[in-house]
C-alpha cells in the first residue's frame, strides 16, 4: 500500500510539472528547427498583418512579385514548396535562400517557377513530362536534369501544385463543358 501511495504521488506531481512546462513551451520555438522558421510547438491558424492563414493551411509563400501578399498553401502545395527549395530553386528563381541563383548561367534562361505567362498555358501532364524526362527528353534545354527517378510521382504532382499556387498571373483551371463531362450514348 505504501508503494502505491508513493507511485501515485510521483505520477500526479509529474503530470502537474508537465502541465506547467507545456504552457511555457507553446511560446518558444521547437528545439529541432532553426529559430528563423517561426514554427511553434502548438500549431494554430494565425494572422500575419492583414492576412489570415485559414484553417487547414499547411504553410505559406510570399508572393514573389508583391512581398506584402501572402499565399496560403495546402498540404500538397507545401510539400511542393519543400521540393522546389531542395531541387529547383537554383535555376527557376532569381534568388535563393543561400543567395543568388544560377539562373543567369543557364542558356536558355529557364522560366521562373511563378511565371504564369509561360507555365499557365502548359497542362499538368506536359509539366509532369518535362519534370520526369528533363529538358533533353522533351526537346528543351539539356541543362535540366530528369527527375523521374529521384522524385516519386506524388512529389512531382506536389511540385506542379506549388507551381500553380504561386503563378502570376493566377492559374485558373479551364472549365469543362457539359459535353465533355456528360457524353450521350451514340446508337
Amino acid at each position: 500500500m505504501k508503494f502505491l501511495v508513493i507511485y501515485l504521488s510521483a505520477l500526479v506531481s509529474s503530470l502537474g510539472a508537465t502541465v506547467l512546462v507545456s504552457q511555457n513551451i507553446t511560446t518558444k520555438p521547437v528545439w529541432c528547427w532553426p529559430r528563423d522558421w517561426h514554427i511553434f510547438a502548438k500549431a494554430k491558424p494565425h494572422a500575419n498583418g492583414n492576412e489570415f492563414v485559414p484553417y487547414g493551411s499547411y504553410g505559406s509563400e510570399v508572393d514573389w512579385n508583391n512581398p506584402e501578399k501572402i499565399i496560403p498553401l495546402d498540404y500538397d502545395q507545401a510539400q511542393g514548396k519543400r521540393i522546389f527549395y531542395q531541387q529547383c530553386v537554383w535555376c527557376h528563381a532569381d534568388s535563393t535562400p543561400a543567395g543568388p541563383s544560377n539562373r543567369s548561367n543557364v542558356t536558355p534562361d529557364p522560366p521562373l517557377m511563378n511565371d504564369g505567362k509561360i507555365l499557365n498555358d502548359k497542362s499538368d501532364e506536359s509539366l509532369r513530362k518535362i519534370i520526369t524526362l528533363g529538358g533533353s527528353g522533351v526537346g528543351k534545354s539539356a541543362m535540366m536534369p530528369p527527375y523521374g527517378l529521384s522524385l516519386a510521382p506524388n512529389e512531382i504532382n506536389d511540385l506542379i501544385a506549388y507551381t500553380r499556387a504561386i503563378a502570376a498571373p493566377e492559374y485558373h483551371t479551364q472549365p469543362h463543358s457539359f459535353k465533355q463531362i456528360w457524353r450521350s450514348k451514340t446508337q
